[in-house]
């Protein structure tokens, strides 16, 4: 028997991370034993705050600096307990967890050269053009770098109201 493909599901702590995340889980691991993927879900911890207090000056700066690296830490563990426990309660059990500090296009593109994968599978945010040319957009980047497949699931749409006349 062959090795299955890999599935690589890049979570944030987002509504429309965990959307994507049990759409995925519905669409390619309803029957987890018959799944032709193996599932590796990543989380990027930003060190980006921690690397702010370290331009504090005056005392405290490092009691500062303790504090918003356990508070990144902890938010990193329930992103990840969050995602087992929706793994769970859809009967998905065989998945791997792992958590990489930096900046999340470069984490996510790692992964997916690490584990070799096939699909890589997000949630969008759903900016708009404006926002995700000034702000960048971790999805849009992953689409164009990520050497595999890429799939951006978007939550869905609030019910438009037209304002036709009939």
């Amino acid at each position: 028997m062959s090795e299955k493909s890999v599935l690589i599901f890049a979570v944030d702590d987002s509504e429309h991370s965990f959307y994507a995340l049990e759409w995925t889980l519905d669409h390619y691991f309803s029957s987890p034993s018959t799944s032709i993927f193996k599932l590796v879900i990543i989380h990027a911890k930003s060190n980006a705050y921690a690397a702010c207090a370290v331009g504090m000056a005056g005392p405290g700066r490092i009691d500062v600096l303790t504090l918003i690296e356990t508070d990144i830490k902890r938010g990193a563990e329930k992103v990840i307990e969050k995602a087992s426990e929706l793994c769970k309660r859809k009967g998905v059990t065989n998945v791997s967890y792992e958590v990489y500090e930096g900046d999340a296009r470069n984490v996510i593109c790692d992964a997916v050269d690490k584990h070799h994968a096939s699909l890589l599978v997000m949630g969008s945010h759903g900016y708009g053009a404006f926002k995700r040319a000034v702000l960048g957009s971790v999805s849009d980047y992953c689409s164009h770098h990520a050497n595999c497949s890429v799939m951006i699931v978007k939550n869905k749409a609030k019910p438009q109201i037209s304002n036709k006349q009939h």
